[in-house]
Order: structure tokens, then C-alpha cells, then sequence
């Protein structure tokens, strides 16, 4: 994977192969970060990472700018991975190494931008609990925006809050707000 814009823009990152991850492409993030581009200031956001597995989101937003990052993931190796590449490019990234639902449950921090990139081969049911707690506990500022990332063939248009999805391959982006 490597880093499609900002201050580290064309760096290369290797995660290990052992990590139990599905990294979004270059081609997908490239197109995610141009829809963002035209709504936010990337140095004036807070996000967080949720199921981050390798960073590759979180990275991109802090070699555009952005410096408060939270990563959630459960997997301790994936945390692990995110401090050591966050620490070796200076870039300042939180990592909770938590279940994503409970952490969801429990935090009252607020966000701009909250990305999801569960396991593609959730049910839809566990899919729709993320924007429930999102939504439910007010976990996003005004204009914020929900993106979670999924399978072409998962549906979450019928989910409350949804406002459109983005297909680029095999990925999709629904965005709800």
C-alpha cells in the first residue's frame, strides 16, 4: 500500500502478512479522498478509524494534514503496526485497541469524519449497528460525515441516516449523515 497524497505522498507501507486485514486500494482511497477534498480542510478535522487493521486510512489523512487520528482496532497486531508506522513517520495517531461496538458504546468523543472498514463478510445486521451507536450517541460533529466501506454486493441503502454510496471495483463507500 502507499500513500496517495500530502507530505508523504508515494511512500510505501508494508504491513505484515500475518495481519488479518483486506487494506482499502489505492484506487479506492485515491477517489474517497478526492469527494472529501471538496467538503473538508483536512488540518481542521478529527477523525476516527474504525476496524483501522493496517492504518492505511488513518495515514492518509495525517500526511494530509490531519492531526487527531484515532485508530480502534482489536487486534493487537494491527495496533502494534499503526504505532510503530505512526512513530517511524512522526505522524501522532491514537490507537484503542478495542472491539469497535464497544468502543462505540462507550465514547463520547466527537468526530468529523468516522470511517468503518469492517470484515466485507459481515451480516447487514452487523453493518447497521455502526451508524446506530454513531448516530444514537452523537458521536459526530455538525457536518460530519459517516463513511463505511463494504462489499458491492452489501446493500445499506435502507439504513436511517444513509445518504448515498460510491463504487469503485469491488469496494463500495456508503456515506451517511
Amino acid at each position: 500500500m502507499r500513500i496517495i497524497s500530502g507530505l508523504y505522498k508515494g511512500r510505501r507501507i508494508t504491513a505484515p502478512k500475518k495481519l488479518p486485514v483486506r487494506p482499502t486500494t489505492d484506487m479506492a482511497k485515491e477517489s474517497l479522498f478526492n469527494i472529501l477534498n471538496n467538503h473538508y480542510y483536512f488540518d481542521d478535522i478529527t477523525v476516527l478509524d474504525l476496524f483501522a487493521g493496517t492504518g492505511n486510512i488513518s495515514y492518509e489523512f495525517a500526511s494530509r494534514g490531519t492531526e487527531s487520528i484515532t485508530a480502534v482496532d482489536e487486534n493487537y497486531g494491527c495496533i502494534k503496526f499503526i504505532n510503530e508506522t505512526s512513530e517511524s513517520f512522526d505522524m501522532g495517531i491514537t490507537t484503542i485497541k478495542s472491539d469497535v461496538f464497544k468502543y462505540l458504546e462507550k465514547t463520547k468523543q466527537q468526530h468529523t469524519i468516522i470511517f468503518a472498514d469492517p470484515p466485507y463478510d459481515f451480516p447487514v445486521e452487523e453493518f447497521a449497528k455502526i451508524p446506530a451507536l454513531v448516530f444514537e450517541n452523537h458521536l459526530l460533529e455538525e457536518n460530519g460525515l459517516l463513511i463505511v466501506e463494504h462489499s458491492k454486493h452489501t446493500d445499506l441503502s435502507h439504513l436511517e441516516h444513509y445518504s448515498y454510496a460510491k463504487s469503485y471495483g469491488g469496494n463500495m463507500f456508503s456515506f451517511f449523515e
